[in-house]
């Protein structure tokens, strides 16, 4: 029998961590259902201890997931290991992950602790989540920056507390992969009771490594990677899924492992993130991007119409490429508009939920012939948005844009039940009525990122926008999405507006 490697996966909770990556309660559960329909082994679903709705979002997840194992994450503090105690307490299988950075810098300078004091603390929080399950992770933060001997002897101690998976995090992508795997293998042969926990990893992506290190650390040793779908996460990103599971998977013959991932629901779960957080999957991403198995060389597309395993080392159905393509129309009725929800993963609280978004598939099909599964995706999301309390609708736009002419906007905004009108012109048909809308609103938010997308292809395809806001310090992501792209970034522009107006009182995990 192989070793297995036991996937789990943080898109939830550190991918949630990218600028503007936030997600509602909706959002994860979708999320979530994806990555179980995808045989992930954990999910990380969130920080409870961190807001409010950071609670209910683990606590929903946990109560609707029963095949993965639903994590939440904790600091070595007691009110975070009880939130998450509380709030895995629904889950078929559940697990709390609680971490205290053990790395000199961070030790002097974040904690102001000293090292008897850390490991001390680590095993009291180890101990404590005992309460809750038996389950328990622990993770020593910033490991890859930790002194070996400190390392041996806070992890010891953390296992004879109660802790069943070490998890070593490169917390700022520092390691490079012969060193990082050095410091698995040392771990595990070194600490006496290392054969009582599962090793895990957990690498970011500050220095493209994250991938290369968390190979090298499974070839020595490590039987649990932590990972995000499409590489999300704080600054550079994390270790992405998708890559980790085909690299395992492609090179058997180099890692002799077993993974249990449905690799075919790769791609639809890519997607389904990349619609949801707003952040574009690039071209030649590997794995997920648009371009992973397209040839444009004449070379190449000879040798692949000849054979194709002379530039394809995998088939690109075997990640999701090509399935799950039922096309739906203007005479789709509502049961097969539910029960392909249903087999993405979709489903309403209430038919409020469900009318909303069956009349905006209705008003698609009257622009668009063919629905595609990534349409729905997008509706769904907006259908959602539309279910909350919004501070600021958009009820009418006109925009013309004619050769030597300037740009000029009109719009009707429904600001709390108000409407109100507003007029500017502009560069161009979108910068027209970003500042019409601002005309209004006057939020003085500042445009940090915009970005157009296709859903699917051909002329007819919904254009997918990203709007980026920043007021205060508060970063936020807005979409949009419309077959007319001036519609669609004026809806992704005030959806981010309204974000911005939500309480936010979230805290980060490290502070």
């Amino acid at each position: 029998m192989k070793d297995r490697i036991i996937i789990f996966d943080t898109t939830l909770r550190d991918g949630e961590q990218s600028p503007g990556a936030s997600m509602t309660r909706d959002e994860k559960l979708r999320i979530a259902h994806a990555l179980e329909r995808m045989k992930v082994d954990v999910i990380e679903a969130g920080f409870p201890a961190a807001s409010r709705g950071d609670f209910e979002s683990v606590y929903a997840v946990a109560g609707a997931i029963k095949n993965s194992t639903v994590c939440g994450l904790a600091r070595a503090l007691d009110n975070d290991v009880d939130r998450a105690g509380e709030a895995i307490a629904p889950a078929a299988r559940g697990r709390i992950h609680t971490f205290i950075a053990t790395s000199p810098i961070h030790m002097q300078q974040k904690l102001r602790m000293s090292p008897d004091e850390v490991v001390s603390q680590a095993v009291h929080a180890v101990k404590r989540a005992r309460d809750f399950t038996d389950d328990v992770e622990f993770s020593p933060e910033d490991a890859g920056r930790s002194e070996l001997d400190f390392l041996c002897r806070i992890i010891e101690a953390a296992i004879n507390a109660g802790a069943t998976t070490i998890n070593i995090p490169d917390t700022v992508g520092y390691n490079v992969p012969e060193q990082f795997g050095a410091t698995i293998r040392h771990l595990i042969e070194n600490i006496p009771n290392s054969d009582r926990a599962i090793f895990s990893v957990h690498c970011h992506n500050d220095l493209g490594l994250a991938v290369a290190n968390s190979l090298s650390a499974v070839r020595n040793g490590a039987r649990q990677v932590e990972c995000t779908i499409n590489g999300l996460g704080e600054r550079a990103g994390n270790a992405a899924l998708e890559e980790i599971v085909m690299a395992l998977k492609t090179r058997t013959d180099s890692y002799e492992l077993e993974v249990g991932i449905d690799s075919t629901q790769i791609v639809p779960c890519s997607k389904l993130v990349s619609t949801i957080t707003g952040f574009a999957v690039q071209p030649n991403k590997a794995i997920v991007g648009a371009n992973a198995f397209a040839h444009e060389s004449g070379i190449h597309q000879d040798g692949v119409l000849k054979s194709r395993e002379t530039y394809e080392i995998m088939l690109a159905q075997d990640v999701g490429w090509g399935s799950n393509r039922m096309v739906l129309g203007k005479h789709s009725g509502r049961a097969a508009f539910r029960a392909r929800l249903h087999e993405l993963g979709v489903s309403f609280s209430n038919d409020e939920e469900f009318n909303l978004a069956f009349n905006r598939f209705k008003d698609l099909a009257d622009k668009k012939h063919e629905i595609f599964d990534e349409d729905l995706q997008a509706l769904v999301s907006e259908a959602s948005a539309d279910i909350q309390e919004d501070i600021v609708k958009l009820v009418f736009m006109q925009v013309c844009s004619e050769t030597g002419k300037i740009p000029e906007a009109r719009l009707t905004l429904d600001i709390r039940g108000q409407e109100e009108k507003g007029k500017a012109k502009g560069d161009g048909p979108v910068d027209a009525a970003f500042k019409a809308i601002e005309s209004v609103t006057h939020s003085g938010a500042n445009l940090q990122l915009y970005s157009v997308n296709n859903i699917t292809s051909g002329t007819d395809s919904q254009g997918e926008v990203t709007v980026r806001l920043e007021k205060n310090g508060r970063i936020v992501n807005g979409q949009g999405a419309d077959v007319d792209i001036v519609v669609a970034s004026a809806k992704a522009y005030i959806h981010a507006l309204n974000r911005l107006e939500v309480d936010y009182n979230r805290i980060h995990p490290q502070v």
